[in-house]
């Protein structure tokens, strides 16, 4: 983003204060530097030379920041607070070329695993053998006693391993469908990596609903990690590359990640410099469409009862606030027979995961964890559905880690049941 650009949409804001009831880090410490209106007024003294762009005010703030948006939903003023997050630690990074020992970490998984498929499948294909062998599990226990941010990394990886709700159920393939997609399915890195059955499930409620899909072989990484981190050029890259390998088709682009899916429909904005993409990022940034906002184009089909215990749902955020699917996921739930659902209070607010926010804020990120929790303990639930592989690994591993008995899965894997126990694959 241009400094002018960026400087006039930083204006934009009128300091009403409606955002700061928005933001979990303002309701937490009551700091005005830790709402979207303080971040703003920093970042703006920066872009007008008032503090220095490596100002440690600045740094603190931002990097406290969820990047969840909620902000957005609530301004009256239409500030686009997640563009203007991402530009200004665009500009912290290029200040401080040298950061801490987290985020030097964070900058070598990022610039020399994730842009590279073959590497990223070999550290996602280490992880599952880890967490399949409970290494996950006992690495928590061996290393939490040394360091928590240790304790919850291992914790996390164990929460992806699936619980199998009933051992007479099989998944057989689904029905042959026209060689023809009509829909590109986003694998994502993690949802692929660690929760491949997610994937699989949304191609099988597709096809039952007349959705044949195909998946792109070239497509990598979103670059949502990088955009968030302030690496904004590796994430033009990942950004052109996705661009390239879906093609100039109408067919919409199928996510079933909310941070993936927030990341992809940001793409014009991302390369609206680039003369040789920009049109071609607003085209497919159009086309982006949540497995729940995708199945909203039909009459989805309904589907057998699964459970007789109660289930909730708490929302991504950038599934919420950057794809703007609200009813949509709810749907999806409503479409199964006869399911007892408990509403979550505060189900818009974050649950403290955002990326690897967890792990380099832990405390703040705790904090509005626990809030969360508190909030799904009242409903009752013992399952509970959400659509973002971070918000799951951070939801499930909360809840391990607070003695909790809750399974974790996305809304589709349980209308995916649902339609499995009523015989549409057989």
């Amino acid at each position: 983003m241009p400094l002018a650009v960026a400087k006039q949409k930083l204006l934009a804001c009128i300091h009403c204060g409606l955002c700061l009831e928005a933001c979990p880090t303002y309701r937490l410490t009551g700091d005005e530097n830790d709402g979207p209106r303080g971040r703003i007024y920093l970042m703006r003294a920066a872009v007008e030379g008032r503090i220095e762009a490596d100002s440690p005010a600045l740094k603190k703030h931002l990097g406290r920041c969820l990047g969840c948006r909620a902000c957005e939903a609530a301004c009256p003023a239409g500030v686009e607070y997640g563009q203007l997050l991402e530009h200004g630690r665009e500009r912290l990074r290029e200040a401080e070329p040298v950061p801490n020992v987290a985020g030097q970490f964070l900058n070598l998984a990022l610039r020399y695993i994730w842009p590279y498929p073959r590497r990223l499948r070999l550290f996602f294909a280490g992880g599952r053998i880890m967490r399949d062998l409970g290494l996950g599990r006992l690495g928590a226990k061996v290393f939490g006693a040394f360091s928590p941010r240790l304790r919850l990394a291992f914790t996390l990886l164990e929460s992806s391993k699936f619980k199998v709700q009933s051992s007479k159920f099989k998944k057989p393939a689904p029905r042959p469908q026209p060689p023809t997609p009509t829909a590109l399915l986003f694998r994502g890195c993690v949802t692929e990596g660690l929760f491949a059955r997610v994937n699989r499930a949304t191609e099988r409620v597709l096809a039952v609903n007349g959705c044949q899909v195909d998946a792109p072989a070239a497509q990598g990484c979103c670059g949502a990690l990088h955009a968030h981190a302030g690496d904004l050029a590796g994430a033009r890259e990942l950004a052109r590359r996705n661009i390239d390998a879906f093609g100039e088709t109408d067919a919409p682009i199928v996510t079933n990640a909310g941070g993936c899916g927030a990341m992809l429909a940001s793409y014009g904005h991302l390369l609206e410099s680039d003369a040789g993409f920009a049109e071609r990022a607003v085209k497919f940034s159009a086309r982006v469409r949540d497995v729940s906002q995708q199945l909203a184009t039909t009459s989805i089909k309904t589907g057998a009862a699964i459970t007789d215990e109660s289930v909730t749902y708490d929302a991504s955020c950038h599934l919420l606030y950057g794809q703007k699917a609200n009813s949509e996921p709810l749907a999806m739930l409503q479409s199964i027979k006869g399911l007892p659902f408990a509403p979550l209070a505060e189900s818009e607010r974050c649950c403290g995961g955002a990326g690897v926010y967890n792990l380099l804020e832990a405390e703040l990120s705790g904090n509005i964890l626990a809030e969360k929790l508190g909030h799904i303990a009242d409903t009752g639930a013992t399952t509970l559905a959400t659509g973002n592989p971070g918000c799951h690994l951070h939801l499930a591993a909360g809840a391990k880690l607070a003695g909790r008995a809750l399974r974790v899965c996305h809304p589709v894997e349980l209308l995916d049941e649902s339609y499995q126990r009523a015989g549409f694959y057989d």
